[in-house]
């Protein structure tokens, strides 16, 4: 299991940074990004800080935690220069909060943050075919997510990933020990998105991918 999308106590998680990484090595993770939810009031405070714990964890265990950071409820317009500080602070995973049907997230958001230098758009929501192409286009990764109410729309984005071909990912949206997956229950939910058992393993190599890319290990 790879997951590339999950919240510590930095933002609205319950564990500190240690614990998460801690339960997710003991479920047999291959990897795990901590990616709190931030805007304008505390990005500059998260990513130093899991750049830190992330570093000091990879000397020990052979999980990968990477740092990253969530751009949550942002106005559209103000997030691709964020992402752009939040890159230069360090977050090797940048995700942004996409269009849920289950929150109310402003509209525009999945363009601006397609727009963007990001690597994943989490649960998009009712995204559209220009949207699924723009991602396509940019080397967007999208999210199939296991979080409640988020996943009411695993169908329909992977539906328009897979017939435009755009990336997908799976994540969990971890807030709590609970949240975390089996490798059995992850591949349980890719099926009920009507994707095959060959798709899991290609959203898997897609996640490891993106750490290829992002990810430049620091130990300290």
């Amino acid at each position: 299991m790879i997951d590339l999308h999950t919240h510590c106590l930095f933002s609205d998680g319950e564990l500190i940074p240690s614990e998460l990484i801690r339960r997710a090595a003991a479920l047999g993770y291959e990897a795990i990004a901590i990616t709190d939810h931030a805007d304008v009031s505390n990005y500059d405070f998260i990513i130093p800080r899991l750049i830190r714990v992330c570093a000091q964890m990879n000397r020990t265990m052979t999980i990968r935690a990477i740092p990253g950071i969530e751009i949550t409820h942002v106005a559209p317009d103000d997030i691709p220069p964020l992402a752009d500080d939040a890159r230069s602070l360090g977050a090797a995973i940048v995700i942004v909060h996409g269009e849920t049907i289950v929150e109310p997230v402003a509209p525009g958001t999945n363009r601006k943050a397609l727009e963007a230098d990001i690597d994943i758009l989490a649960h998009p929501g009712l995204i559209t075919e220009e949207e699924v192409k723009l991602a396509v286009r940019k080397g967007i990764s999208l999210e199939i997510t296991s979080r409640s109410g988020h996943s009411l729309t695993n169908g329909h984005v992977a539906r328009l990933a897979r017939m435009h071909g755009a990336r997908l990912v799976l994540n969990t949206d971890t807030h709590a020990p609970q949240d975390m997956l089996s490798y059995a229950t992850a591949q349980a939910i890719v099926t009920g998105a009507g994707l095959s058992p060959d798709v899991f393993a290609e959203m898997l190599e897609m996640s490891r991918n993106i750490i290829r890319n992002r990810f430049i290990e620091n130990r300290v």
